[in-house]
């Protein structure tokens, strides 16, 4: 964090709440997915994949995940079906091995606690997950709201989650800032009517997030600060 941006406290402006994504804008959990991941299609005698090929298949749920690792004459409903269900099982053992909070994102969450900022999580990572995740990497701030893939709630980039989001947060959607690393999360934010701000340091290239509406992309999370006091 930038000297200017420790000394310069957050006030109340235009953003009152922000809702992150977890993988790849908060935390660092390629490597565990992927070696979960792999585990499954190797029991299952499938091709496995270097860890740098899961940047595009993450982000949409597991069954998404699935669909895109698995051999295309293997992609079947039942088979994307019980690979999803596998890796459950196989998360469980590998979650918090290799994963970690990003570089600054400790500091960024220090300030915005100390703010009159809510703070949330909206993932499209199992809802049992993404709340182990939060548990275990954030449980020294304060977020409002934590909410992963349900089945009753259609999966970012549908509105669905943002939105109740924003009704348990008592806001307007205009009211908040959307952070995350993917195409998937600047739709959501612009589906929902929320301020869409991409990551670059996530799993997917800074190209994909301005062709999907990205409204600003910053490149540390000290950025974060600076734009929402500016």
């Amino acid at each position: 964090m930038s000297d200017s941006a420790a000394a310069s406290p957050i006030r109340s402006g235009s953003y009152r709440a922000v809702i992150f994504d977890l993988d790849g804008t908060l935390i660092d959990s390629l490597a565990d997915i992927a070696t979960a991941a792999n585990s499954v299609l190797a029991d299952n005698r499938y091709p496995v994949h270097p860890i740098a090929s899961y940047r595009t298949f993450v982000g949409d749920g597991v069954k998404t995940l699935f669909e895109r690792a698995l051999p295309t004459d293997q992609n079947s409903v039942p088979i994307v079906n019980r690979c999803a269900g596998a890796f459950s099982s196989a998360y469980a053992r590998t979650w918090n091995v290799q994963t970690r909070l990003y570089t600054g994102v400790s500091e960024l969450l220090d300030t915005l606690s100390a703010s009159p900022l809510r703070l949330a999580v909206l993932s499209n990572k199992p809802d049992a997950f993404t709340k182990t995740c939060m548990a275990h990497f954030c449980d020294a701030w304060p977020f409002a709201a934590i909410a992963g893939q349900r089945e009753e709630i259609p999966k970012k980039p549908d509105p669905a989650g943002a939105l109740r989001i924003a009704a348990e947060l008592g806001l307007e959607p205009r009211e908040i800032a959307f952070v995350g690393d993917s195409s998937v999360d600047m739709l959501t934010a612009r589906n929902a009517g929320m301020f869409a701000v991409g990551v670059s340091w996530g799993f997917r290239p800074v190209a994909e997030l301005w062709e999907n509406g990205a409204e600003r992309v910053i490149d540390s999370p000290g950025e974060l600060l600076e734009l929402i006091r500016s």
